[in-house]
C-alpha cells in the first residue's frame, strides 16, 4: 500500500484535515484483509478503499466523526447481519478499523517510508495504539527498516517485539499485537490497566515494471500497471512520445536508445519487462539487454513467425540459450483473442499479475 502513504504526504502538503484508516485485523470473511488504508476527508473518500460495500460506508462514517472530534480510535465492526437485512454486511467476519485522526503527527515517518521504497529498501511500519480515554487511542509510530530489523534491537516502552517485527518481516503479513505492560523500574509513572497493541505492517517496494516503447500498447499498459500497483518505468528513444503529457501516472520516463537504457537497469528478481517497440530491430536490442537477466518476466509482443525467427537469430548468434529464450513469453500476454490496443494490454497486464501472485505465493510458502 505504498501509494496511499505518498497520496498521504500528498494531501499533507495541501493542508488538508484528513483520517488514515487502515483494517489492523479481521476474524471470518471479510471484504478486505488486514494492511488495507483509505484516506477520509470531512467530504468522504479520498483514496484507497477498506472493501467498499456497507464496511466502506460504515467506516466512512466513523471517519468524518474522528475528524469531527479530533479523536483517533480503534473501531470493531461486525459483518453478522441476516441475509434479510438490505443494509448490513452478511459477509460472516468482523474487521478492526484503526481510524488516525492526526496523520501529520507523523509525517516524518511516512517520508521516511516512502524515501525506503523509492531506494527499494523494505521494512515495517510499527504503530503502536494505547487507549487514552472512553473511545479513544493515542497512536505513535516508526519506521524500521531491514538493517535494523536484523540489527539493532528494536524496543520501545521496555516491551521486547524484536522477534515479532522479524517475524513479521520475514512473513510479509501485517500483524496486530495485544500487550501486556511490565511493571516499569520504581519511581516511573504507569497508567494502571493500560491497554496497548502494536500493529507491524511489513512494507516492500513495488514490482518494477520496465515497458521498453512508448507506442499506443505501451501507454495503455503504463496506466494499467499503475493502477495494479507496480513501480512504472516507460523507455523510447522518442521524446515526442515518451513524456508527461502521454505518461501522466508512471514513475519514471527514460528518454534514451532502448537497448542502452535496459543495459543500465538494475534487475533484480522483482523487474517485469515488457517489450512493445514499434519495429523487430529495437525489439531484439531491447531483448538482447535483459534476456540473461535473472528477472521475474520478459515478455515481447510479436508474432509467432516473428518470435521463431528472431529465435533463431539469437541462438545463431549466441545472444542467449534455449532455456533463456524459453523463458521469454512471447507471443505476450493471456490469450483472450485480442483485438484493440486496449484489449492487448489487458492481456498482457493479467499476465503479469499471474506471475506476480504465483512468485509472491511461492514466497510466502517458503
Amino acid at each position: 500500500m505504498t501509494n496511499i502513504y505518498q497520496k498521504l504526504l500528498d494531501e499533507l502538503k495541501a493542508g488538508k484535515p484528513l483520517v488514515l484508516a487502515t483494517i489492523v485485523s479481521t476474524k471470518g470473511s471479510s471484504p478486505q484483509v488486514p494492511g488495507v488504508s483509505a484516506l477520509f476527508s470531512e467530504d468522504g473518500l479520498l483514496s484507497g478503499t477498506l472493501g467498499g460495500g456497507v464496511l466502506e460506508a460504515r467506516a466512512q462514517e466513523k471517519a468524518i466523526e474522528s475528524l469531527k472530534n479530533q479523536s483517533s480510535c480503534l473501531s470493531n465492526f461486525g459483518l453478522y447481519a441476516d441475509i434479510s437485512s438490505p443494509e448490513e454486511a452478511i459477509c460472516g467476519g468482523e474487521a478492526d478499523i484503526l481510524f488516525d485522526a492526526d496523520p501529520g503527527n507523523h509525517e516524518e515517518v511516512f517520508y521516511l517510508l516512502i524515501e525506503s521504497m523509492k531506494k527499494r529498501n523494505p521494512g515495517v511500519l510499527r504503530t503502536s495504539i494505547s487507549r487514552a480515554g472512553e473511545n479513544r487511542v493515542r497512536i505513535t509510530r516508526s519506521w524500521i527498516g531491514k538493517d535494523k530489523i536484523f540489527g539493532e534491537i528494536t524496543k520501545k516502552q521496555g516491551i521486547p517485539i524484536e522477534e515479532e517485527v522479524k517475524e513479521a518481516f520475514t512473513a510479509g503479513c501485517p500483524t496486530l499485537l495485544p500487550l501486556r505492560i511490565e511493571p516499569e523500574p520504581k519511581g516511573l509513572r504507569q497508567e494502571a490497566d493500560q491497554e496497548i497493541f502494536i500493529y507491524l505492517e511489513p512494507m516492500f517496494p513495488l514490482s518494477h515494471l520496465i515497458i521498453a516503447g512508448a507506442g499506443h500498447v505501451g501507454q495503455a499498459l503504463a496506466h494499467l500497471g499503475t493502477l495494479l500497483d507496480f513501480e512504472v518505468t516507460v523507455i523510447d528513444d522518442r521524446p515526442e512520445f515518451a513524456n508527461r503529457e502521454r505518461f501522466p501516472d508512471v514513475d519514471h520516463i527514460i528518454v534514451e536508445d532502448i537497448g542502452q537504457a535496459i543495459s543500465d537497469l538494475s534487475k533484480t528478481s522483482d523487474s517485469y519487462f515488457v517489450i512493445v517497440t514499434r519495429g523487430h530491430s529495437q525489439d531484439a536490442e531491447a531483448l538482447r539487454a535483459c534476456i540473461g537477466s535473472d528477472v521475474a518476466y520478459i515478455g515481447m509482443i510479436g508474432s509467432i513467425r516473428k518470435i521463431a525467427l528472431m529465435r533463431k537469430n539469437f541462438l545463431d548468434q549466441g545472444w542467449a540459450t534455449s532455456s533463456q529464450f524459453d523463458r521469454v513469453h512471447a507471443p505476450i500476454g493471456i490469450d483472450i483473442q485480442s483485438k484493440t490496443v486496449q484489449e492487448i494490454a489487458v492481456s498482457i497486464a493479467a499476465e503479469l499479475v499471474l506471475i506476480r501472485n504465483a512468485l509472491q505465493g511461492n514466497d510466502e510458502e517458503s
